[in-house]
């Protein structure tokens, strides 16, 4: 494979040329090295560049293949590397929104984090299911119910509290949670499947969650759009 560089002048960027390996989960070598070097130089979140394709990496992979509108598998192969090479930018879905800020495409399940006018992170999330549940918990000392939709609103937000470390809510643990919607937050999870499966928060890869607080204060505006279609 390879790419055209921009007019093939003097001082041009030099044409990005992906290997051409199927790459399968389980995967290790040079070419998964440089998948998680290409996938962090986008702003995707793969993890170390370990040559070792795991499930930090899945889910980056994930994210940028639905970037590109390419089907999120784990499986490496033409398409992917060809995007590789020639790479989209993710939808802007509030064009005049602040310099720093974060998207949350609930269509695509993806979150993108914006500092200062440029993408800075790319990632894979899981939101709110739309499933109505109900469900009993130890809380305050003593057995409670608790229902809701396990919806994630659209609309626009701003940061709020935060916790370090695994937080205990009373529907489970959030790790490095950052709230935005009353008691609605970005979180790590052990789960982020492919679909919506929250109580309505956003999920995110433990990775990612242990990199955004550093990159997101108090009062940053969070916008959420689109809808999920199972």
């Amino acid at each position: 494979m390879s790419a055209t560089s921009a007019g093939g002048q003097a001082g041009s960027v030099a044409p990005v040329i992906a290997p051409d390996k199927k790459l399968k989960l389980g995967a290790k070598g040079k070419e998964v090295s440089w998948l998680q070097r290409r996938l962090r130089e986008l702003g995707y979140r793969p993890g170390k560049a370990d040559g070792r394709y795991g499930g930090t990496t899945l889910a980056a992979v994930w994210a940028f293949q639905k970037v590109n509108g390419i089907r999120p598998t784990s499986t490496i192969g033409r398409a992917t590397w060809s995007a590789l090479e020639t790479p989209k930018s993710p939808k802007v879905l509030v064009r005049n929104g602040k310099a720093t800020r974060a998207e949350v495409n609930l269509t695509q399940q993806l979150m993108v984090l914006y500092v200062r006018g440029k993408v800075e992170l790319i990632t894979h999330v899981s939101s709110g299911s739309n499933i109505p549940y109900c469900e009993t918990a130890d809380w305050q000392g003593r057995p409670q119910r608790f229902c809701g939709s396990a919806s994630t609103p659209t609309g626009d937000f701003r940061t709020t509290w935060r916790r370090d470390g695994w937080h205990r809510s009373y529907l489970g643990q959030l790790y490095n949670p950052i709230f935005f919607n009353g008691g609605i937050a970005f979180h790590g999870a052990l789960s982020v499947p492919l679909y919506p499966a929250s109580h309505g928060c956003v999920r995110m890869p433990m990775n990612v969650a242990g990199e955004v607080p550093g990159l997101v204060g108090t009062g940053v505006p969070v916008h959420v759009r689109g809808k999920f279609r199972r």
